[in-house]
């Protein structure tokens, strides 16, 4: 048999895109605490296409945080497989694992997590800084990023001068900034309104429909769920169930019914 050579980063970007972008088989995540063993994951088997959008739901403890930390490459199973792309996790170094999280997977969380004394543009930039793009490279992309979830001319504001909605999407700017193949989000309407979550939706709903672009979004809100296309369950570490969204959420339709509120208007400094 031929020697398996390892592909970089760089190289998984550029190979032929096939349909199957998430497979895990048999995945199992165990902490050790002391002298006890705590299992998280207990055999977990999943595939996600491209394009897909899939909300992970689960009570607290029903191991979805483990799981999309697994899938982020912010930590490794106790045993198991995960392919991204048709590539084996496993195989990929500390160095290798970092580049992925920067170039190909975006984040979202419910914190926001962004800098208080930078501005929104060099919050968004940030990414690009630790890929060494050039300045006017990371000013470019930052602000076509700010444009596309509809914050042009915000730029310059800082967080304290946002809105919570308006520091989400700041938040999502960044996440989008080095053109990720797949977007995860864990609790992203967890600090906002209903309005503003549902503008935060909305703007998913439109990255999944006009760019394709693949989302695992976790929430423990059925109706946050319900504007994703498919919902996976689940409980004390395995699958409960996995099926497609019937009755499908329209965010923009949502959106059109609510007054509008202070969504929009400046947190006080």
């Amino acid at each position: 048999m031929a020697e398996q050579v390892l592909q970089s980063p760089a190289q998984i970007r550029t190979a032929p895109e096939s349909q199957l972008t998430i497979e895990v088989q048999n995945l199992h995540k165990v902490y050790q605490l002391g002298e006890i063993r705590v299992p998280a994951l207990r055999g977990v088997s999943l595939e996600v296409r491209r394009g897909e959008f899939v909300a992970i739901m689960g009570a607290s403890g029903s191991g979805k945080s483990t799981f999309m930390n697994l899938i982020g490459c912010l930590d490794r199973p106790t045993s198991g497989v995960y392919r991204l792309d048709a590539q084996e996790v496993a195989q990929f170094s500390k160095q290798d694992l970092a580049r992925i999280r920067n170039q190909k997977i975006g984040f979202v969380f419910q914190g926001f997590n962004l800098l208080a004394r930078t501005s929104a543009q060099e919050n968004v930039e940030l990414p690009l800084v630790y890929a060494g793009v050039k300045r006017e490279e990371r000013q470019r992309r930052a602000q076509e990023a700010l444009h596309l979830v509809g914050l042009e001319g915000r730029g310059d504001h800082h967080p304290s001068q946002l809105s919570g909605g308006q520091q989400q999407r700041v938040a999502i700017a960044r996440a989008l900034i080095n053109n990720p193949s797949i977007l995860l989000a864990d609790e992203p309407t967890g600090n906002l309104d209903t309005r503003t979550s549902v503008e935060i939706m909305d703007t998913f709903q439109r990255l999944n429909d006009e760019r394709g672009l693949t989302i695992l979004l976790v929430t423990h809100e059925p109706d946050v769920a319900r504007f994703a296309r498919r919902t996976v369950l689940f409980r004390d570490g395995q699958i409960l169930s996995d099926s497609p969204v019937r009755e499908r959420a329209c965010a923009s339709e949502i959106l059109a019914t609510l007054p509008s509120g202070a969504s929009e208007t400046a947190v006080p400094e």
